[in-house]
């Protein structure tokens, strides 16, 4: 049977892309568009990553601005053209990797296709599809399993990624989970065959173009809060004038501690005050004449925080373990972040703090399994002094003073081991982290040449922020290096001009 005609999605779609190539205007326009040519669109997994970071970022910056509501956005044809075309970029890389050309359905051709699949929806996130897989007749493709069918609604996580919560859950037109993002999404749908390494992907950074890698760059110095104080949104070219309602962040959600393995529902809202408050301070805020309040949670941790969401490591044990506890213990993280003092100070009922006790030694399962994500997170805990080291040394020491920094101490010295194990293993997240300890001084005794040799291993391993850094740095040694010839013959010009003069001078004189 030969192939389907292409349907108008799929004009659109090559229309899109000719467009962005080109760098002319689509009608209506889209927002962003500076920043999506910053991210270095060149069709392979890694730019997936990069998109990922930019809708996070963009997250961000819209609830800080106050205009992160869903409704009101989707009535702008720049912000729906931007979604449409990053769902569109996506089908390209996946369709690269089934090495087709990539096919999109409206819900027309749905309807007509796959009549066995009932969309949840008649809504944005749901009104196309792309078809995927060997076999380019759409028409052989049987429709009466609608969870096998090669289907990629590639809106689902992209509206994921920029408005979902706990109080907006996306649910998939195919029944399963949305992803959390572009690369999540397109990686799930890989060819069997394909050998996939998330945290290689970016490993050959040192062979792109020097075009592209000055882009990637300008994009780190973007997004990167090391490297930026100001907000990407406030930034960017296609920025929204319009006022409106702002959206509460996620509500600290539902927790319990009757087992680590079944964490059943119990609000939090107990003994916590749960207001409607603007998202977690993930990244610096833009610098005013006003003195900036010190996020509750240090920047190193953070930035840690958002890498184990939004930079994709596999994982083969501990991956159910790791994602029931993070359940919980994100639910506390969103809640300290929104308060205004240290999160020392936030307050958690005894049974709230049984619920973490019982996440933290989720996390310490997976992690004795083998899982780096686990042993980074459960590292974090441990340097703040709120994990299972540093409590047991509390509740053994009478002295309860002493306990308390005896306890702070071995959990620091077991935060460090585990940044270190998951290190070893090639976690490019777990190497940058290593590299900033030692900078910074951070757990360890401060030495720039530790932190130097983490941060290129960190770099040879994907991670596109110590890539750019390390770059920067050679840069900045060769120009020292230059310098310091430049100097060196600047010196031996002057001595030999002196020494011309003098010998005029003698010749003047015995003459």
């Amino acid at each position: 049977m030969s192939a389907s005609p292409l349907t108008p999605l799929d004009y659109i779609a090559t229309g899109y892309w000719q467009d962005f190539l080109a760098r002319r205007a689509v009608a209506g326009g889209i927002a962003y568009e500076v920043d999506l040519h910053h991210c270095g669109l060149d069709e392979s997994l890694a730019s997936l990553q990069r998109i990922d970071t930019l809708l996070s970022q963009i997250r961000r910056d819209m609830v800080k601005a106050g205009i992160w509501d869903e409704a009101t956005l989707l009535k702008d044809e720049r912000y729906r053209n931007f979604m449409v075309f990053l769902a569109f970029y996506a089908g390209r890389v996946l369709a690269q990797q089934w090495q087709q050309s990539p096919r999109w359905f409206g819900q027309f051709e749905l309807d007509a296709r796959y009549p066995e699949l009932v969309l949840k929806t008649d809504d944005f996130y749901q009104h196309m599809a792309m078809f995927y897989g060997a076999d380019t007749d759409v028409n052989t493709n049987d429709s009466s399993d609608k969870d096998n069918m090669p289907l990629f609604f590639a809106l689902e996580p992209i509206g994921m990624r920029l408005f979902g919560h706990i109080d907006r859950a996306f649910k998939s037109a195919q029944g399963d989970q949305v992803a959390s993002g572009l690369y999540q999404a397109v990686s799930a749908r890989l060819p069997k065959a394909v050998n996939h390494q998330p945290h290689l992907v970016d490993k050959t950074i040192a062979d792109k173009p020097n075009t592209q890698i000055a882009n990637e760059k300008a994009f780190i110095e973007k997004v990167s809060p090391e490297n930026s104080s100001t907000s990407l949104y406030l930034n960017s070219k296609s920025s929204i004038d319009m006022a409106t309602t702002q959206l509460s962040d996620d509500k600290v959600g539902n927790v319990s501690s009757t087992a680590a393995t079944t964490i059943t529902s119990m609000p939090l809202a107990e003994d916590i005050e749960i207001t409607n408050a603007t998202a977690a301070p993930i990244v610096e805020p833009v610098k005013t004449t006003a003195v900036a309040k010190k996020p509750p949670t240090p920047e190193i941790f953070s930035q840690l925080l958002t890498e184990l969401h939004e930079i994709e490591v596999t994982q083969t044990t501990g991956e159910t373990e790791y994602e029931k506890a993070c359940k919980v213990l994100d639910q506390f993280e969103r809640h300290i972040a929104k308060q205004e003092k240290p999160r020392k100070q936030v307050v958690f009922s005894e049974a709230h703090l049984q619920a973490k006790q019982q996440a933290l030694l989720g996390l310490e399962d997976a992690a004795n399994a083998g899982n780096s994500a686990a042993m980074l997170r459960l590292a974090m805990y441990e340097l703040l002094g709120e994990g299972l080291i540093a409590n047991e040394g509390a509740d053994k020491v009478a002295d309860k003073v002493a306990g308390i920094e005896a306890g702070i101490e071995a959990g620091i010295e077991a935060g460090v081991e585990w940044v270190q194990q998951a290190a070893s293993k090639n976690d490019s997240r777990a190497q940058r982290l290593l590299s900033k300890m030692y900078y910074q001084g951070v757990g360890v005794t401060q030495d720039l040449k530790v932190g130097k040799y983490w941060l290129e291993q960190a770099a040879e391993n994907g991670h596109i922020e110590a890539a750019s850094l390390v770059d920067q740095w050679q840069q900045a040694q060769t120009l020292i290096n230059t310098q310091k010839q430049e100097q060196h013959s600047l010196k031996r010009y002057q001595l030999l001009f002196a020494v011309i003069i003098v010998i005029a001078l003698l010749i003047i004189i015995l003459v």
